[in-house]
């Protein structure tokens, strides 16, 4: 991961599971948040199942929400086991759309 860009992605071949975060800012306000280790798995994993449905539910109204902000689902299957690092970025990412755009989401800063 490079904190010099704004995109982070983390790809494993042998799995079948990426994330890609495309936002500006988003790497230099990750470093100022709780670091890695400070959350358990399990209780990122837990607000990202909520978290994601909320966002693809977001996704599919338009007209309702800004489809500038959320512009395509999430495609994240809670029977898959992502890994630390991946629901770490990915509770991050909806941490930071809430400050960014004033947003919440059901599962807010534990």
């Amino acid at each position: 991961m490079e904190a010099v860009q704004d995109t982070v992605r983390i790809a494993n071949d042998s799995l079948e599971y990426e994330i890609i975060i495309i936002e500006p800012g988003f790497n230099a306000w990750l470093v100022t948040q709780r670091p890695r280790g400070f959350y358990t798995e399990q209780f990122l994993e837990t607000r990202n199942r909520r978290n994601v449905i909320d966002y693809n539910q977001r996704v599919r109204q338009p007209f309702r929400y800004d489809p500038n902000i959320y512009m395509q689902e999430i495609n994240y299957e809670p029977t898959i086991h992502y890994g630390y690092e991946v629901n770490y970025l990915l509770y991050h990412y909806f941490l930071f759309l809430e400050q960014r755009y004033n947003q919440r989401f059901f599962f807010s800063r534990g």
